[in-house]
């Protein structure tokens, strides 16, 4: 899709102990699997919020990093800094944090989609929460998001303040899965599952990996494409992609080598 992919990795990560944006993630990071997750979905810039001084972990091929601006006033001000950075460069874009490695393509696209004529943000609420980052913005917000943060004194500011004053869609459980695609692929909703204590990081490596099938051999589970082994050229749902052996794999993908 024509969207920009942002992904917020300046949080502090209290309740983790260590930056989740480093967790390993089936050979790579949890932050690089995101990243190349959105990038494999829309065809716009890809941006990563980090925060002032922070040292990321590698990241996928073409990735941009800025800074958020004001570190410990919420994620409201990082939503703002990657909207602008994107803002000109694509009409739409997908914002989220970090830490959801069961995001998938097609909940990615359903909430892109919703962004139409007269609707400024596609606001989730899946699962019985709220979810601003699995969420799509128009990234000419990032001048309300500044007026807003001028307008309030020090201290965090939730996305909340950004909604009350714009047109927002909201998407709850019913809405996402009357979508064939997210109710094929992501029947749960698990796209907007985060990890942010140990016991939940252990518990989200511990699932197997999704099922892709690979022509000529049948279905198997893999996370990444070097999971697969792969030769020569590869083939990715009928589209040509690198050799990047990091590359998210996810349900329903279907892969073809030479």
């Amino acid at each position: 899709m024509h969207a920009a992919g942002v992904v917020l990795a300046g949080g502090r990560s209290s309740r983790m102990g260590t930056a989740k944006a480093a967790l390993e993630w089936h050979g790579s990071t949890m932050l690089y699997r995101t990243v190349a997750l959105l990038g494999r979905t829309v065809d716009g810039p890809l941006v990563v919020v980090a925060s002032p001084g922070q040292v990321l972990p590698p990241l996928p091929a073409g990735a941009e990093v800025v800074a958020d601006p004001v570190e410990g006033r919420g994620p409201l001000v990082g939503i703002g800094a990657g909207l602008a950075a994107v803002a000109g460069r694509a009409p739409v874009a997908f914002v989220c944090s970090t830490d959801m490695p069961f995001l998938h393509p097609a909940f990615v696209r359903r909430v892109l989609s919703a962004v139409r004529p007269g609707v400024d943000v596609a606001l989730p609420h899946a699962r019985g929460f709220r979810q601003p980052l699995a969420a799509a913005y128009r990234p000419d917000l990032a001048a309300l998001v500044r007026a807003i943060l001028e307008e309030h004194p020090p201290g965090k500011l939730g996305p909340g303040l950004l909604f009350a004053r714009c047109a927002v869609a909201r998407l709850d459980d019913a809405a996402l899965l009357a979508d064939a695609d997210v109710a094929r692929l992501d029947p749960d909703l698990d796209s907007v599952l985060n990890v942010n204590t140990p016991d939940e990081y252990t518990a989200a490596r511990a699932r197997q990996a999704a099922v892709v099938r690979v022509e000529g051999i049948g279905p198997v589970r893999a996370a990444t494409l070097g999971e697969l082994h792969p030769t020569g050229p590869v083939t990715l749902n009928g589209g040509p992609v690198g050799t990047d052996p990091y590359l998210p794999m996810v349900a329903g993908d279907t892969v073809r080598f030479g």
